[in-house]
């Protein structure tokens, strides 16, 4: 999958959540609650050592060690926002997108004030 198909399915998954917006940080799409708190980063092209097309999604306590031990060759600590839990997640090994819509529902409940939650449950 090419870079601007990930970030457009990206980008559908992360915009349907109320209130959220995106805009450029270190030049790549990053995804905000109420343009404020951050809590997906796409790195389409990579990023540093991470060379292939990924995520950093903010989670819930204990996740990030949860999903690595489960699977190392898909998720992994990224650099910066990993020591407050964040998971980095790789989209170049043929992702279930299912599984990344719930990983940036996650990430965004992680963050999102109770109001943008109720309205989310009462999305579903």
């Amino acid at each position: 999958m090419d870079a601007t198909t990930t970030t457009e399915r990206i980008r559908e998954i992360c915009l349907r959540l109320p209130e959220a917006t995106e805009r450029l940080s270190h030049g790549s799409p990053a995804f905000f609650v109420r343009g404020k708190k951050q809590f997906v980063m796409l790195w389409p092209d990579g990023h540093h050592d991470h060379e292939f097309p990924h995520l950093w999604c903010a989670a819930p306590p204990g996740t990030q060690e949860e999903l690595i031990a489960a699977d190392p060759a898909r998720f992994f600590r990224p650099p910066y926002v990993g020591h407050r839990g964040w998971v980095g997640v790789r989209l170049d090994r043929d992702p279930d997108w299912s599984e990344i819509a719930e990983l940036c529902e996650d990430a965004f409940r992680t963050l999102a004030p109770t109001t943008l939650l109720t309205r989310l449950d009462e999305q579903d």
